[in-house]
């Protein structure tokens, strides 16, 4: 008879959603010869940080509806039917309306998620899955034991615990730099209940991302009040005792992102995307480095030649910098706010006749499939990338709600909210005193220096650097190591290393490598260690420290594909 002690031992840190997805794989796997221990920070699985009040108020909205959510178990509108009474009632949401294609509140989505996590745990316990889930358990070290091949986790509760296997799931995390410590000063807008207060003053934003838009929809609601007038228009008006509220919006690119839309396929898939073997063969002549040039023909351009046929004529002899540049053309020459009803009207049409805005959905397509193997890309296409294309992919596929926006122009349209145009150059000066004066070059060219009471920082997740890795015990072992790449010109290199030697380094063997933020993994999520292998028991998925071989990773269909790779591994031998 098997004994308990013959099963792998697997932990998962952290039961958000991509605690959820690796769960799944395991229960779904058609094996139970493994125990699994779930280390969750909080008291309930499943929601994690972005869809429990840690990431959201009632106020906050998802950006993917209820058919654009990779399959857990059930999907949301056959949950719906289950949900407990009091919540819907608290969403106003009955069951035999619910729509699957509109976005639904955050915290309902969180709901929805633990209630899939909990049929999970009841699955795997008849099959025969044993899980023991630690709640309120912040994991705080893990130890690699190199001679017996095990991971030991340490929790806040001083509890050791020892695995044959580990996914680290641990999630979003912003570091706090200033705040607590200069007053006004927010290094992120989560928790968002803390934003809930009175401000009779301007306020700066940093970013005018969705994380921009969480902030703005909170502060909004605690100063003045949305309301429809009599042609069904929403306007805002602000409370008497917050008369001088005001929000400044500085972003970077001078732009709002673009307004969410029909898609045609719901999960970013595409059956004429490059496969994995064709991937291989085209950097087995490259000298092992995959062009983005490439894989922008062919996840992208050559995709319009049967989808658009017009559209594939105005791209087909276009370079990455020509295709952003004619993309981002429009966007620079119209005001912001102009452009956000004008994509408003669009992406209402697009939802109503559900017809897709097919370039816009192709570059989510894109940006999702180059994904995994970025970590192939050289030096030079990585720069390429996060300077030239990112900033295009970010706008274009942020997918801002149709009600963020109707609340946008509201703001706007009061006098409440406007977008200031920074550079690259710009800086935030904490104050002693308190709030922080912002330091920009403005559309004239004149240098400003603008005090502000209250700043919040809403640039989103920052992609974190190998120094900023939690589990200090893996640092000291050498277990991992930060994540770089190779430049494929020797030239280029000795240039890019001559001009920013803190970035670039030279090996011993002459050969230039640029350092991107977090540490490195390989195919299958494994941590790397500084000698180049890869570990055989610890996995991560947690974006925040993989985000420079990773850099762009969408949410549950980041989730859902990493935790194949991750549970696929794990269980093959």
């Amino acid at each position: 008879m098997e004994t308990k002690s013959n099963k792998k031992r697997i932990a998962i840190l952290g039961g958000g959603p991509s605690g959820l997805f690796v769960y799944k794989r395991l229960v779904e796997s058609g094996s139970n010869d493994f125990e699994i221990t779930i280390f969750e920070k909080k008291k309930e699985l499943g929601s994690g940080m972005p869809y429990s009040t840690e990431g959201a108020n009632i106020e906050h909205i998802t950006n993917v509806s209820d058919n654009e959510v990779p399959h857990i178990v059930t999907s949301m509108s056959d949950w719906i039917y289950t949900a407990p009474a009091e919540l819907l009632q608290q969403y106003n949401i009955k069951p035999d309306q619910f729509n699957e294609y509109k976005v639904v509140p955050r915290l309902l989505f969180g709901s929805y998620l633990a209630a899939q996590f909990e049929i999970l745990r009841k699955t795997g316990k008849k099959a025969g899955i044993a899980t023991a889930v630690h709640f309120e358990s912040t994991v705080t070290d893990i130890n690699y034991d190199i001679k017996n091949q095990t991971v030991t986790v340490q929790t806040i509760k001083g509890s050791n615990h020892e695995f044959d296997f580990a996914v680290i799931c641990t999630g979003h995390n912003w570091p706090v730099r200033y705040e607590g410590k200069v007053p006004g000063y927010y290094d992120a807008p989560y928790p968002p209940r803390k934003l809930v207060q009175h401000f009779n003053h301007p306020v700066a934003i940093k970013g005018s991302s969705l994380t921009a838009i969480d902030a703005i929809r909170t502060m909004a609601r605690n100063n003045g009040l949305f309301e429809k007038d009599f042609e069904d228009n929403l306007k805002f008006k602000l409370n008497p005792e917050s008369a001088d509220f005001k929000i400044m919006m500085h972003s970077r690119s001078g732009m709002l992102p673009a307004v969410r839309f029909h898609l045609e396929d719901s999960h970013l898939s595409n059956d004429s995307l490059l496969t994995k073997e064709e991937i291989d063969l085209h950097r087995k002549s490259n000298d092992g480095f995959l062009s983005l040039d490439f894989i922008f023909e062919k996840d992208f351009k050559e995709i319009f030649i049967e989808k658009d046929p017009e559209f594939y004529q105005r791209i087909k002899d276009f370079s990455i910098e020509d295709f952003v540049t004619d993309m981002m053309e429009l966007r620079e020459r119209l005001d912001p706010f102009q452009l956000l009803r004008a994509e408003y009207v669009q992406a209402e049409k697009s939802i109503k006749r559900q017809e897709s805005i097919y370039w816009k959905e192709m570059l989510a397509v894109l940006s999702f499939a180059m994904n995994h193997p970025a970590k192939y890309f050289s030096a030079e296409d990585m720069q390429r990338l996060q300077k030239v294309l990112m900033p295009l992919i970010s706008i274009v596929i942020a997918f801002v709600p149709q009600k963020s926006c109707e609340e946008l122009l509201a703001l706007h349209q009061a006098g409440v909210l406007d977008l200031v145009p920074v550079g690259d150059d710009s800086t935030v000066e904490p104050q002693n005193g308190g709030g922080i004066l912002y330091n920009f070059v403005d559309t004239n060219d004149i240098q400003r220096s603008v005090y502000y009471k209250t700043f919040v920082d809403c640039v989103g997740q920052p992609h974190l650097s190998y120094d900023d890795f939690p589990f200090r015990s893996l640092l000291d072992q050498k277990a991992i190591s930060p994540a770089r790449l190779k430049f494929k010109s020797s030239e280029l290199g000795q240039t890019a290393f001559t001009t920013d030697p803190e970035k670039v380094k030279k090996d011993e063997n002459g050969d230039y490598f640029l350092n991107v933020s977090g540490i490195a993994i390989n195919d299958n999520f494994q941590i790397m260690d500084q000698y180049g292998a890869y570990n055989k028991k610890l996995y991560i998925m947690a974006v925040p420290y993989i985000g420079g071989l990773n850099p762009d990773y969408s949410g549950l269909d980041f989730s859902e594909a990493a935790s194949l790779r991750i549970v696929k591994d794990i269980l093959r031998d």
